[in-house]
């Protein structure tokens, strides 16, 4: 998570939509950068909302404006599913080496989910239902958007490194791995969608 003071701006780190680039490029610009541990990286809207929020509008006087990325729901399980793939992953429990996409992606509609599959939801971590979300929220894959608005707000010009990429997996998914991940993940759908 980053927080820029003087624009009242206050950037949430969704997982897997490039937030390690954007904590790069922008870092030294921020008055606050939560990099570590990966919890307060991580900083859910709700958990915003509920600690960080009222205090920096407290202490300001002004209210911040929230921003984040959101992945389509499909791109960004393979991310994750990808992501521990990795040979640097030493938590084997996690690891979903030995797995198709398919095998992952059912395993994460399961309830209760293995914990190579325990990822959350993109929805949850930007829209909470007992509660505001974020107020402008950006298409990972219209990653440009974001960088005008952050440009246009920080009044400078951002350059995204390339950082913490995945290995390259396949992706395939059958079609009826593909309707139940739709029906299962139907929230993140949903506002994933709404952001055309």
């Amino acid at each position: 998570m980053l927080v820029f003071w003087e624009q009242r701006l206050a950037f949430l780190a969704t997982p897997k939509t490039g937030s390690t680039a954007i904590a790069a490029a922008l870092e030294s610009l921020a008055t606050l950068s939560f990099q570590r541990p990966p919890v307060l990286k991580h900083t859910t809207a709700q958990r915003y909302r509920r600690f960080l929020g009222p205090y920096f509008a407290a202490a300001s006087g002004h209210d911040f404006t929230v921003v984040a990325l959101m992945r389509e729901p499909r791109s960004w399980l393979g991310s994750w599913y990808r992501y521990r793939q990795r040979d640097e992953m030493t938590e084997t429990e996690k690891s979903t080496r030995g797995l198709s996409f398919d095998d992952f992606v059912r395993a994460y509609v399961r309830d209760p989910q293995p914990e190579y599959a325990a990822v959350g939801s993109q929805a949850r971590f930007l829209q909470p239902r007992n509660g505001p979300g974020v107020d402008r929220l950006f298409r990972y894959e219209e990653i440009d958007r974001l960088v005008d608005f952050l440009e246009d707000r920080l009044d400078c010009r951002i350059t995204l490194p390339r950082l913490n990429v995945s290995p390259e997996a396949e992706m395939d998914l059958s079609p009826e791995t593909a309707a139940l991940l739709r029906q299962v993940a139907a929230r993140d759908y949903a506002l994933y969608d709404s952001l055309g």
